[in-house]
């Protein structure tokens, strides 16, 4: 696990720096880790659209089913698209040779991207490609200049086009502002796009800690359980000691 976290953030450092030094806003992913429906959907446009080239291999298929209330053929049939068992880890058939001969670089494993990265940066990422034609694979990224991943999304969003404008701030320096519009539609609404990348986000943050939601809960009920005997306690203090005097 630790190789996947080093190589996460490695890969990812450029991004983090330029967001972290306010040159990119990001919006606010608002996922619902309760929603199962959510869920279930970014996991199937996950295994659709991100497992052909990023592994995700702390993850099994079968907790999958079992945590998002999908029944084991139906897992078999929508999520499992090269056999296997259900008990396997989500691993991909590309070789990592293969994968920096074509991209120059292995891609990271994504099963802790989301605690790696954040959930809103990789929901303002993921909505944030452009058309660049100075870049060898056609495309850039706002959040993540420079990127080397191709926009695989593309027919569900779109094509996007830069626009740059110069701003004014309080103190009369001028800069420049760089926002996005889609120039050609794709199969999906911007709101249906939008709201797919939520699913997806949603579904990253699930597999960086699918207890996450289980701890939580248990959290709260053992703090309601030791707030209740601590009221009985109180109460047999009282009791006991009322005597004493």
């Amino acid at each position: 696990m630790k190789r996947f976290l080093i190589t996460a953030l490695l890969l990812l450092a450029p991004a983090w720096v330029f967001a972290a030094a306010g040159g990119v806003h990001l919006d606010k992913a608002n996922i619902d880790p309760n929603n199962k429906q959510s869920l279930q959907r970014g996991a199937k446009m996950f295994v659709n659209y991100c497992l052909s080239c990023h592994s995700a291999e702390l993850m099994r298929y079968e907790r999958i089913g079992r945590d998002l209330g999908i029944e084991d053929q139906l897992v078999k049939e929508h999520l499992m698209f090269t056999g296997g068992k259900l008990g396997d880890l989500m691993t991909v058939a590309t070789a990592d040779a293969d994968s920096k001969e074509w991209f120059g670089i292995v891609p990271p494993d994504l099963t802790v991207i989301a605690r790696a990265r954040g959930v809103d940066w990789l929901y303002t990422y993921m909505r944030s490609f452009y058309r660049d034609d100075s870049k060898i694979i056609g495309v850039n990224n706002l959040v993540f200049p420079d990127v080397g991943m191709p926009h695989v999304l593309w027919e569900l969003q779109g094509w996007q086009d830069p626009v740059i404008t110069s701003v004014k701030d309080h103190d009369g320096n001028t800069r420049k502002e760089v926002t996005l519009e889609l120039a050609e539609p794709g199969l999906m609404t911007p709101k249906e796009y939008d709201r797919a990348m939520r699913d997806l986000v949603n579904f990253l943050d699930y597999m960086g800690e699918p207890a996450k939601h289980d701890r939580r809960s248990l959290g709260v009920k053992v703090i309601m359980f030791l707030l209740l005997f601590l009221v009985v306690a109180y109460m047999l203090k009282r009791d006991y000691w009322k005597d004493v005097h």
